[in-house]
């Protein structure tokens, strides 16, 4: 479902809502079920935001790999998906999601060419295959660039839900996995 339509179906059980617990206190203002509605109707903002702040990732300790500037670089790279999912979720100008976009295309290559270099500079031995992963990534980024051309709606969906998933997946997988093998070599 789009923006456009769900907004407007929910402006329509709001004043649906709105209508009914006025008739109902207008019959019997002592009668539970328009309280009630009102009370639900007061709720709603704070629901959604809820909802809504469940889309987001934050920054938790279990992220991190012990490596400060890795570290730090996953930090900024959640922060850019999180302003991806905000374009995403609110309707946002499509130069604001383009350079969302960009930006984190742009950073993601910066933070995986100093993975790379930190495990290559030390002798990691799965590192061709942590390579591997990073240019499948950055090839289904590709893919989605493509398909945000012809669907800005949809494909910028399925870039945050890909993205959030495949990071934090990420870095509690093959990041762990070269994590100690870098601490144990000196790298901090």
């Amino acid at each position: 479902m789009n923006k456009q339509l769900s907004m407007f179906i929910l402006s329509i059980v709001l004043l649906v809502m709105i209508i009914a617990i006025i008739l109902g206190l207008m019959v019997d203002a002592t009668h539970p079920i328009p309280w009630l509605m009102a009370a639900l109707l007061v709720a709603i903002p704070f629901i959604h935001k809820r909802m809504v702040g469940q889309r987001f990732v934050e920054w938790s300790d279990d992220y991190s790999v012990g490596i400060q500037v890795i570290d730090e670089d996953h930090k900024r790279l959640l922060h850019l998906i999180n302003n991806l999912q905000t374009a995403a979720h609110y309707h946002t100008d499509e130069t604001f999601v383009k350079e969302a976009m960009d930006e984190l295309v742009d950073y993601t290559k910066t933070h995986f060419k100093r993975e790379e270099d930190l495990m290559e500079e030390n002798g990691y031995p799965d590192f061709e295959a942590h390579k591997a992963e990073h240019e499948a990534m950055i090839a289904k980024v590709g893919e989605t660039l493509k398909a945000f051309e012809q669907n800005q709606d949809s494909a910028i969906e399925d870039a945050v839900q890909y993205l959030k998933t495949w990071l934090i997946n990420h870095i509690n997988g093959s990041d762990q996995g070269y994590s100690g093998f870098l601490r144990d070599k000196g790298v901090r």
